[in-house]
């Protein structure tokens, strides 16, 4: 394991980590980093490389007060490696660099949170159980069944670029901030969500399309499939609660609805929320992660 000295401090940090370092799977460097101490442990996930850990900066120092919390940025995106083929992006690979992260902080078993994960956490669980205590989703994408994808085919040349035509490869190409505003705009529908918008931009901005490029091929060509998902939902073992907005702009919230009857999970509405309640109502959101977390403990006494 690589250890990081002597990183500038971002001032906007509540609270900074007690151990950062790097593990390295196949030439590929993945950071990491550990707030607090000892049990039990809860490893917040990344999420689409379009940002990276910095997301989860209204739950970390909360948290951190009542277990040992792990981050790490996704390949792609942060201080982690921005490999260059297809194949280094599939959910597996997230999976896998979840696992030597664990490994690299000294953790056998978590409690495993996602945000808008798109199937890692899946995969975890469910080849994995050993790993994962419990694990909580938040406004999950993945379904069980098919959804409707895009309007606008993403690699043609399009006659517009208004609203989602945006998510087209050929406008990434030619202003990669302004698909981050569209999608980051649709992803809080809240009022008052200047400052989370203007932060997962900025923090799309520390990649580029040319590598969001890489792993992506749009939405309908993603790896976890419907099949893929109830197959995988079939193998979880552990407890389950997800998490999400009624209000949500990206996706039916019926998908994560869906996917909790799938996993026989628990189910937590916020009315009014958009695509991350963890950022807008953060206290609710952290307080239902604590004592998701205590109960799971209790259950094992």
């Amino acid at each position: 394991m690589e250890l990081v000295t002597d990183v500038a401090r971002e001032q906007t940090r509540a609270r900074y980590p007690d151990e950062d370092g790097y593990v390295e799977r196949d030439g590929i460097k993945v950071f990491w980093e550990r707030y607090g101490e000892g049990e039990p442990t809860i490893l917040l996930q990344p999420t689409w490389e379009i940002v990276h850990s910095r997301f989860w900066k209204m739950q970390i120092p909360f948290l951190a007060r009542h277990a040992r919390v792990i981050t790490f940025d996704p390949r792609g995106n942060g201080k982690s490696d921005r490999p260059p083929a297809y194949e280094d992006y599939v959910r597996e690979e997230f999976a896998k660099d979840a696992r030597a992260v664990l490994d690299a902080a000294g953790v056998d078993r978590a409690i495993v949170v996602g945000w808008c994960d798109m199937g890692e956490s899946l995969i975890l669980a469910a080849s994995h159980p050993e790993r994962v205590a419990g694990l909580v989703l938040i406004a999950p994408p993945t379904s069980p069944h098919e959804v409707e994808t895009t309007d606008y085919p993403f690699d043609e040349v399009l006659d517009t670029d208004e609203g989602w035509a945006k998510e087209n490869k050929h406008y990434w190409l030619r202003d990669w901030e302004g698909y981050l505003e569209q999608f980051f705009g649709a992803c809080f529908t809240e009022p008052h969500s200047t400052k989370p918008i203007e932060d997962c931009v900025g923090w799309g901005l520390e990649t580029d399309a040319e590598t969001i490029l890489t792993g992506f091929r749009g939405w309908e060509t993603k790896e976890i499939t419907p099949e893929t998902t109830r197959e995988l939902a079939a193998r979880v073992q552990c407890p389950v609660l997800v998490i999400q907005g009624s209000e949500d702009g990206l996706m039916d919230p019926q998908r994560a609805l869906d996917l909790a009857e799938e996993l026989g999970a628990s189910v937590v509405v916020f009315e009014g929320s958009g695509h991350a309640p963890h950022v807008r109502d953060p206290v609710k959101v952290n307080l239902l992660i604590r004592d998701f977390v205590e109960s799971l403990e209790r259950s094992a006494r």
